[in-house]
């Protein structure tokens, strides 16, 4: 009797599995766990993503020396085409495990608006406009896209009903419930949960996003993957030149099996796989009942297969990437940035970082303090899920640098906690119609008593004032001082006035400009 060999399909989703917890490891390894230095690389999928590696690369003019494990990725889609997308892609997993849940209700139906070729153009305007000073790599990057998504919403929320259902049980189920729940509790904390709550602005907004790239499976499978994913078109280009091809079968009579089951279109009416289109999945290989299926090494002059794409949409993708940078230049924001708009420490010059970030979210989750928050229009469309400091929300923690040990590209630098204590991102200032101190004549020392630095940035000066009933008094009343303010932000989240802060901190003096000087503590924005 003939042995059964196990189904081709399996090493794929073995990898597939392998490769999902590797990424879910890495991105719980990104949250901070009570250690000062990350030993891990939790930013690999980042660097191994030749879209994100060639958009910073165009952006910047320069090759990112931290990007070049895409190298990789590139040579793996030389040789096997786009079997990245089909083994290795985190997001390309979770659709294709979520196909049981989210089925096309019909067969897919031709739309003129968005086709195979739609995420080409996409691809070509994203890089046009990197070039020309439009960094929209991160919107639409299918690691950028899955992170934020995670990292400002499901994590989150999946730490508070956590959190929240083993508080119900402690207070509420009999001892013996609580003897099994909170050592269970006490491992999920260890090894899954966050190391404490956090909020995120544009947290709706990103689960949005990811929640459509799933529901789009309900029209098409992998209907992101095969219309939209620029990553997905980047990597669809280097396999038009793969070395490993798949052949279809001939005088299949009626027979459309492989066509039916082929997830990502690749197989035509002729049986033929379209190179850039198939993602190695093997699945028509075990279903094929004639077993004409194959893939093999192909010679170096074997034809490519040609794009189907509009030299007019294509010529309009890139037009529209280098004229609207143009537009850009034009708003008022060009001129005068929004004074509140703090980047995280180490951050580099404000050009050059927003078209350095890929909008990745890992320093948003790292963040110590949940003071790293996505930015919506501050700094422009092109800075929207950009890092910011956000100091009501949280504040920089004195000594910690994991932000810039996260960051894939450099955006935010790696710094020591020596040159940590001296980077300057903004300065701080009082608000004297709000400071208890001046406004009412009420003594009040938090801001000083919780200013980090070794000589404190805030001090005080005794000053003879009248109350409310009109009875001179003597009191301190606080001020800072610039040349040891680092505006670290933990005088304007500690600041026990309720809503906006007596204290605030602006971008003005910080290191990473050489322009936005700070020259008196009275230049305010009030």
């Amino acid at each position: 009797m003939r042995k059964k060999n196990l189904p081709r399909r399996l090493w794929r989703q073995l990898c597939q599995v392998s490769t999902l917890l590797l990424f879910f490891t890495l991105f719980i390894k990104t949250d901070y766990s009570g250690q000062d230095e990350i030993a891990y690389a939790v930013n690999i999928f980042f660097r191994l993503d030749p879209l994100l590696a060639t958009a910073t690369a165009l952006a910047g003019r320069t090759i990112i020396g931290l990007m070049l494990p895409a190298l990789l990725t590139v040579g793996l889609s030389l040789l096997f085409g786009r079997a990245f997308c089909g083994w290795f892609c985190p997001l390309g997993t979770l659709l294709d495990f979520s196909h049981r849940f989210l089925k096309p209700r019909q067969k897919p139906v031709s739309n003129p608006w968005i086709s195979r070729s739609t995420k080409f153009y996409l691809l070509f305007f994203i890089l046009a406009g990197a070039f020309f000073g439009l960094p929209l790599v991160g919107i639409l990057d299918p690691f950028s896209l899955l992170v934020r998504g995670l990292s400002l919403t499901l994590y989150p929320a999946l730490n508070l009903a956590s959190t929240s259902l083993f508080t119900f049980t402690y207070q509420q189920a009999p001892e013996w419930v609580n003897a099994v729940s909170e050592p269970l509790y006490s491992g999920l904390k260890y090894a899954v949960l966050p190391f404490h709550q956090k909020y995120y602005d544009l947290a709706l907004l990103s689960l949005t996003m990811l929640v459509l790239v799933f529901l789009l499976e309900l029209l098409e499978r992998r209907f992101f993957c095969k219309k939209i994913c620029p990553l997905g078109a980047l990597l669809a280009v280097l396999a038009n030149f793969s070395r490993l091809r798949g052949h279809g079968g001939n005088n299949c009579a009626n027979c459309t099996t492989c066509q039916d089951i082929c997830r990502m279109e690749a197989i035509d009416l002729n049986r033929k796989i379209s190179a850039h289109e198939c993602n190695l999945c093997l699945d028509c290989l075990d279903a094929c009942p004639g077993n004409k299926i194959s893939f093999h090494w192909s010679g170096p002059k074997t034809e490519n297969s040609a794009f189907d794409l509009s030299r007019r949409a294509l010529l309009g993708s890139v037009i529209g990437g280098v004229t609207l940078p143009l537009f850009l230049q034009t708003r008022t924001l060009a001129q005068q940035p929004d004074p509140l708009l703090i980047r995280p420490p180490g951050a580099l010059a404000e050009k050059e970082f927003l078209t350095t970030c890929v909008r990745c979210g890992e320093c948003m989750q790292v963040c110590i303090g949940n003071a790293i928050q996505p930015t919506f229009l501050e700094a422009g469309l092109e800075g929207i899920f950009s890092p910011k400091l956000k100091m009501r929300t949280g504040y920089c923690e004195y000594h910690c640098t994991l932000c810039g040990q996260v960051c894939p590209t450099g955006a935010i630098r790696k710094l020591s906690q020596e040159k940590k204590i001296e980077e300057v991102i903004g300065r701080a200032h009082f608000d004297k119609n709000l400071c208890l101190p001046f406004a009412k004549a009420t003594p009040c020392i938090v801001c000083e008593e919780h200013c980090p630095t070794a000589d404190k940035a805030i001090k005080f000066r005794i000053a003879s004032v009248l109350n409310e009933e009109g009875y001179p008094l003597k009191i301190k009343q606080p001020y800072v001082i610039d040349r040891l303010c680092i505006g670290c932000g933990i005088c304007e989240n500690r600041c026990p006035l309720p809503g906006t802060a007596a204290i605030r901190v602006t971008s003005a003096g910080a290191s990473r400009s050489t322009t936005n000087s700070f020259p008196c503590e009275y230049a305010t924005p009030y």
